[in-house]
């Protein structure tokens, strides 16, 4: 199954933080990279007193379950320093199943596609990069969600982490 992953980080040494999990990403059991946006940093969507994130999107083949695959990115965040206290509060890890194949998702721990998505920037930007023709379920082609959405102090930072 093709999947897209939404990283972010805005401490720790972000870009460091992006950079190993595309690596424990690649070696979870059952996942392939396929492909690696390059890096975006966005102002935060909580606190504004916290750091500005650093983005990334990852393209994966997987022959795992929504679950298993929510279960093993959730083991990262951990492995990385992941600490869920506050919602949208600063991180040193975020992973989000952005897209699970074509599939619609509405389960009590996962939404694929992923909420929100559609409207930021710091997600649509880096998935149309890595995969410009794709069709989102639900909402529509990727080009012309992007094309509605502005930047909101996006900016491209560098090529693959």
């Amino acid at each position: 199954m093709r999947v897209y992953l939404g990283l972010g980080s805005n401490l720790e040494t972000p870009i460091d933080q992006l950079r190993a999990a595309r690596i424990a990403i690649s070696n979870v059991n059952g996942i392939s990279e396929i492909a690696f946006s390059s890096l975006y940093r966005s102002p935060s969507m909580g606190s504004k007193d916290q750091p500005d994130y650093i983005n990334a999107v990852m393209a994966i083949e997987t022959d795992l379950s929504p679950l298993e695959l929510l279960a093993a990115m959730q083991c990262v965040e951990n492995e990385q320093g992941r600490i869920r206290t506050e919602h949208w509060g600063a991180r040193t890890l975020d992973i989000d199943i952005l897209l699970f194949g074509n599939e619609v998702l509405n389960l009590p721990n996962l939404i694929v596609p992923h909420y929100g998505m559609a409207e930021r920037a710091f997600v649509l930007y880096p998935l149309a990069e890595i995969a410009p023709g794709l069709d989102i379920p639900s909402h529509g082609k990727l080009v012309e969600l992007v094309a509605r959405c502005p930047l909101d102090g996006l900016e491209r930072l560098t090529d693959a982490a």
